[in-house]
């Protein structure tokens, strides 16, 4: 299972995720399509892996925002 779409069910769903970041539902499911977070998570600008790590534990399945955001990194790509 994509690691991203296993740390949005863990914390409750794409509607949950959504209101404790603050975005749409649509904007979940493109990161879900990409298979990352947004640039600005990675540049610290936002703490989305953050959020959704606290709704995680809340639920009981807890995991640590740091290793979301390695394991879901976009791919670099070389000019």
């Amino acid at each position: 299972m994509q690691a991203l779409k296993k740390a949005v069910d863990d914390a409750g769903g794409v509607a949950a995720v959504a209101l404790a970041c603050g975005k749409s539902r649509r904007a979940i499911y493109k990161w879900l399509s990409s298979g990352c977070l947004p640039r600005t998570d990675y540049t610290g600008e936002t703490k989305y892996a953050e959020k959704i790590a606290a709704l995680a534990k809340a639920k009981g399945k807890p995991f640590k925002a740091q290793c979301l955001l390695a394991q879901v990194a976009p791919a670099k790509t070389v000019a």
